[in-house]
């Protein structure tokens, strides 16, 4: 689950920073590209279609954030099977005690 809303997030991103990348801040951008009046899509429509479709990918990217930081797997208490972390702090905890200068070991 957190994978696939993290793929979405990475989606919607793409998508908000080409859409945005269209626009030009005057109000140009893509519509200026578009100029001729016999058109469907005119240049105003052009530049709302853009905002509508910046602020809906806005709002997914947040919704999206906040699905994934519940779906995020926590580990908290439990051991994770297999982690290479968990096994060299396994493996640091039970090593023998140093040596102290002065005394023997056993060999």
């Amino acid at each position: 689950m957190y994978v696939t809303i993290a793929v979405l997030i990475l989606i919607v991103s793409f998508l908000m920073m080409l859409v945005v990348l269209v626009q030009n801040s005057k109000g140009g951008g893509l519509a200026s590209n578009f100029s001729s009046h016999n058109q469907i899509l005119g240049v105003r429509k052009t530049t709302d279609f853009l905002e509508k479709t910046t602020w809906t990918l806005a709002v997914l990217l947040v919704v999206f954030c906040l699905a994934s930081s519940v779906a995020i797997p926590k580990s908290g208490n439990q051991q994770v099977k297999g982690s290479k972390v968990v096994e060299s702090v396994q493996q640091t905890a039970t090593t023998p005690e140093i040596p102290v200068a002065g005394q023997e070991t056993a060999e």
